[in-house]
């Protein structure tokens, strides 16, 4: 049997910038699957609150109109690059079919990199936070450097460096640029009913408050929505954390679980397709401007 900590040993003997995919599966598949679906679940909807993807994201009508479809795309997306690497076929058609949904849409480079380093920064915030244990210092150099890897796949440039590169860079991206929109309200809203919509119905209104209060100040404010009692803030976070204290007395593992064994992916029920992921955008239809020769973001790696 494995036992508790032995895979952070394990972790802790490999080269986080050479065995980086390694280091994330383990992470991400084996120690902490459930806390790295929550992070980038909230990674995602953080990005909202920057008007410009908000925005684009209420013009498509994707995740107001078919926001489960859009949340199991997601998700199996990114998941299929975790799982097969970026050398595989099925990693390499999962990155394809990001560039070229993308690649329809007037996305700024800035953007394009802010989102990437929600995906660094929010799984060690969170996992820190309510996780069993703190992520380990090769865990978050590798988790950066996967990263790193996926976004000079889909042409980011300037893409931070280091775990702390990643963190600054986003702390200042959602000072500077957090605000209001309508649109990116409507997409939260969306989203919140669609996280809610996967429970009983009688205790939708309790899981949509407890969502609420675990989103921080910033969040809160440029999605006007009405800050949570201290009484409930602090309920909700020790629930959540009382989560990983009685995960850590559990059995490790046996076996990977990847997001695409999640409950919560619905649209798939007899499998799915890797290339037939995600959205097809029609040029000027649903939000989708007409092809443009100069990409924001420059030109993908495939």
């Amino acid at each position: 049997m494995v036992k508790r900590y032995e895979r952070l040993e394990q972790i802790r003997r490999m080269d986080p910038e050479k065995d980086f995919l390694a280091i994330y599966r383990l992470t991400a598949t084996y120690e902490f699957p459930w806390d790295f679906t929550r992070a980038l679940e909230l990674a995602l909807y953080r990005t909202y609150a920057v008007p410009s993807i908000g925005r684009l994201l209420a013009r498509t009508a994707e995740l107001t109109d078919r926001t489960q479809k859009r949340y199991d795309d997601t998700a199996l997306l990114l998941d299929t690059v975790v799982e097969h690497g970026f050398g595989d076929e099925e990693g390499r058609t999962a990155i394809r079919r990001i560039n070229q949904m993308h690649r329809s849409y007037d996305i700024s480079n800035d953007d394009m990199r802010y989102v990437l380093c929600t995906f660094v920064v929010m799984p060690k915030r969170w996992i820190d936070t309510y996780g069993w244990r703190r992520l380990s210092r090769h865990e978050t150099v590798a988790a950066a450097t996967y990263y790193r890897v996926l976004g000079q796949h889909m042409g980011i440039k300037e893409i931070p460096g280091s775990y702390e590169e990643f963190e600054n860079c986003l702390d200042a991206y959602e000072e500077a640029n957090f605000g209001w929109d309508q649109g990116a309200r409507e997409v939260s809203d969306a989203t919140l009913d669609l996280m809610v919509s996967w429970y009983p119905r009688a205790v939708a209104p309790l899981l949509r408050t407890a969502t609420l209060a675990l989103l921080d100040e910033p969040l809160l404010r440029a999605f006007r929505y009405e800050q949570p009692g201290a009484v409930t803030r602090s309920l909700v976070n020790r629930a959540v954390r009382l989560r990983g204290r009685a995960v850590r007395l559990l059995p490790p593992r046996k076996a990977p679980h990847y997001a695409r064994q999640n409950w919560e992916i619905k649209g798939y029920p007899d499998g799915y397709e890797v290339s037939e992921l995600g959205t097809f955008p029609v040029p000027g239809a649903r939000g989708c401007p007409v092809p443009h020769t100069d990409r924001s973001a420059g030109s993908p790696v495939e």
